[in-house]
């Protein structure tokens, strides 16, 4: 009758004791239980098996998770890959933090930023170099990445003939590159210039390789089979998407390699952060996307350094292998820490299929506050517990009191509808040697904001890695990279002209320029 909210049969015992090891994050808690607030911690203690952060735009899953798994993973010596969709906010973050913990680390790690914004603050980084491309399935699933992060609603609608072509294609440009003269121009500003270029070069160049020429065959029946309209809707539908990413601070970005994404190398580790931009979110996030499923296959392997891979805001890009990184990467020291706001977000990127195995195969979630299906959703995934229940019924002759009890549910939707900032419930998973009994937290992390403005007003800016300075220190930033614009427009003519020329001095390929 006193507890309208019922909030005294919603409070449970939460972990009170600190379970730290060698892999852990561990969050500093207030709860309420038994009228009083009490201290506690949330202990993750294998973030191998994958962490989820949800929450509404300022419910601070940022500010109380994401920061604190950064910086104690760095104290722990972890390589780490940060994707920044608001750069540079983690990766100050990172940056300072790993300048003053370095001694977690038994080689020293390097710092490596990707921004397409700011060339002075951005290493370059070819993710189609030759070294990482093996077979022609790694070409077709750089093509499929790059498509699938500009088109994102071909998520939905993999298998269609409008939506395997261009893939198809572009995987073929990538593949053929990286086997011209040795991949000596296998960079993706090559590989969008050559698309960009007539079908009626590209094509005989293509399939004078005996290895493509299967591959491209739907489009030479339809060239030698006079149906243009359809050859002319599948190229198009390659070449409108990439024509987006025509720029020269990309092209200048992507076009050589400064360092190796193999992060988790354990005589090279190195804290790679890659920033998004929300006012071209689109466009980054494509070339972005490429990054992400290139270092996904690098650091799942046997032998490697403990990493960590950090997603914030994930719907902003298309992750290509997250459900199957997820799934296999435990065994291989990854840890995965994705934040977004909604499950539905997820859905609406991802699908419906790929979305559910994200979620339900993740071992440890925090949510702040959030709605609807998500809240109903993560309601279930706590459980019930058994709540007393008090009935009173009053008549003329007397008061009677009634006491009987019910499994509800422990943390209701309407509770996560309502969490305050900084307050989170959600799960976390134990190890065989560590044992969690009360997995369940519904708690305020406890973050010590005066300890994070001390560290802040330390940092330290990221700092210039390029120049751009000429022998007289005159600034020349813009002519560099226009000049290595027009160098890759420049050597893809040149590709063309000799291949075209070698074509036509052969008589067993001179028959496909006449066609």
């Amino acid at each position: 009758m006193e507890d309208v909210f019922n909030n005294e049969n919603e409070s449970f015992m939460q972990e009170t004791k600190l379970m730290e090891n060698e892999y852990s994050v561990n969050l500093p808690t207030r709860f309420y239980y038994k009228k009083k607030w009490q201290r506690g911690w949330i202990n993750v203690v294998n973030p191998f098996r994958a962490t989820i952060v949800l929450g509404t735009p300022g419910s601070g899953k940022s500010f109380a998770v994401v920061n604190n798994y950064i910086k104690q993973q760095i104290e722990k010596g972890y390589s780490m890959y940060i994707y920044d969709f608001k750069f540079p906010d983690l990766s100050t973050i990172a940056y300072n933090h790993m300048m003053n913990h370095q001694n977690g680390y038994k080689v020293k790690p390097q710092f490596y930023v990707i921004n397409f914004d700011d060339p002075r603050r951005s290493h370059r980084c070819n993710p189609i170099h030759p070294d990482f491309m093996s077979d022609i399935s790694d070409a077709y699933e750089s093509a499929y990445t790059i498509m699938l992060n500009l088109n994102k609603t071909w998520v939905q609608k993999q298998g269609d003939f409008f939506v395997e072509s261009p893939i198809i294609l572009f995987a073929a440009i990538i593949w053929y590159l990286r086997i011209y003269k040795d991949g000596k121009y296998c960079t993706f500003p090559h590989a969008i210039e050559l698309l960009n270029r007539r079908y009626e070069d590209v094509f005989p160049i293509l399939t004078s390789y005996p290895e493509l020429e299967n591959y491209l065959s739907p489009f030479m029946d339809a060239w030698q089979g006079g149906a243009m309209e359809q050859l002319a809707g599948q190229i198009a539908s390659a070449k409108i998407p990439l024509s987006r990413m025509i720029s020269p601070q990309l092209y200048w970005v992507m076009s050589a390699s400064e360092f190796t994404l193999d992060i988790n190398n354990p005589e090279e580790p190195k804290i790679l952060c890659v920033g998004n931009n929300p006012d071209r979110q689109n466009i980054y996030g494509a070339a972005l996307g490429l990054y992400n499923s290139r270092i996904v296959k690098l650091i799942n392997k046997k032998g490697q350094l403990k990493s960590s891979v950090i997603i914030d805001e994930l719907p902003t890009i298309y992750f290509k292998g997250l459900d199957n990184l997820i799934a296999t990467a435990r065994s291989n020291k990854v840890a995965v820490c994705l934040g977004f706001q909604d499950f539905s977000q997820l859905v609406r990127d991802y699908g419906d299929k790929e979305a559910k195995v994200v979620i339900n195969t993740v071992g440890n979630i925090f949510s702040g506050q959030v709605v609807g299906e998500t809240a109903k959703t993560l309601s279930e995934r706590f459980g019930k517990v058994l709540q007393k229940r008090q009935s009173i019924s009053i008549n003329r002759q007397d008061v009677s009191t009634s006491i009987n009890t019910q499994m509800d549910s422990l943390i209701p939707p309407s509770k996560i509808s309502g969490l305050t900032q900084g307050m989170f419930v959600g799960s976390v998973s134990d190890n065989f040697t560590e044992r969690i009994e009360q997995k369940i937290f519904h708690a305020e992390i406890v973050v010590d904001t005066d300890k994070v403005k001390r560290e802040e007003s330390h940092y330290q800016p990221i700092p210039i890695i390029n120049d751009f300075k000429d022998t007289n220190g005159n600034d020349c930033m813009k002519q560099t990279i226009q000049d290595n614009y027009n160098q890759i427009k420049e050597d893809v003519k040149q590709i063309v002209k000799d291949e075209l020329g070698r074509i036509a001095n052969d008589e067993n390929l001179k028959h496909l320029i006449q066609k």
